[in-house]
């Protein structure tokens, strides 16, 4: 049964216009700048800034105005309650279950948060399985939440596909493992020349669907 490790933010859910979403009426909300969205998102880094390190630049800038249970909601529930899941990915999904695929979310970050997206979005209803970095104590690109995650559907990890859209922590972990991979690009050009993905996609729909066609 062949294994599919997908990616959660930014690949299987626009996490990015969710948060831009999120902060956009944090902002209004607080009769504080429109215009400081575009720090927002610069400060939080797609979600690869700490937590705690985007909470206190938050609290720095507006911690006169704003209380901090305001700042701990905006990044506790403010992705999280807005996520979608394109109808794309969706039919993608169930076009690989249906192919005998066994589907896995693979993701860093935690796991109160990234279960919420997984509930919210119906995720847990199309994928066999999930691991996130916090529950596992490892992080992508690290090789031992990639093998948790097959652990965790009783598949064996070698011939598995991993799709992503972040080169360090999606494709050159599959990389180091010896797994094919696809890259959602997003519009991105592939910059990195110590390692490639098996494949590039320019969304993650594509990406699952050209696995299936590769591997079937």
């Amino acid at each position: 049964m062949p294994l599919l490790l997908l990616d959660l933010d930014n690949t299987l859910v626009d996490r990015d216009a969710a948060f831009r979403a999120a902060v956009a009426d944090f902002l209004a909300e607080h009769g504080l700048p429109d215009s400081d969205l575009t720090w927002a998102m610069a400060i939080d880094a797609s979600g690869y800034t700490a937590r705690d390190e985007v909470a206190a630049a938050l609290t720095d800038r507006y911690g006169e105005v704003v209380p901090t249970t305001a700042v701990r909601s905006l990044l506790d529930n403010g992705a999280a309650d807005r996520v979608v899941l394109a109808q794309s990915a969706r039919k993608a999904l169930n076009k690989a279950q249906a192919d005998g695929w066994t589907c896995v979310i693979v993701t860093n970050g935690r796991t109160v948060q990234q279960e919420a997206k997984i509930r919210k979005t119906g995720l847990d209803r199309l994928v066999q399985g999930w691991v996130v970095s916090e529950a596992v104590g490892h992080k992508k690109p690290e090789p031992e939440v990639f093998q948790a995650a097959a652990d965790a559907v009783s598949v064996p990890l070698p011939g598995a596909w991993v799709i992503g859209d972040s080169p360090h922590a999606d494709i050159a972990g599959a990389s180091a493992l010896g797994l094919q991979s696809v890259w959602v690009t997003d519009g991105r050009a592939w910059a990195q020349d110590s390692y490639q993905p098996t494949h590039i996609a320019e969304d993650v729909a594509s990406a699952i669907n050209h696995a299936i066609r590769t591997s079937g």
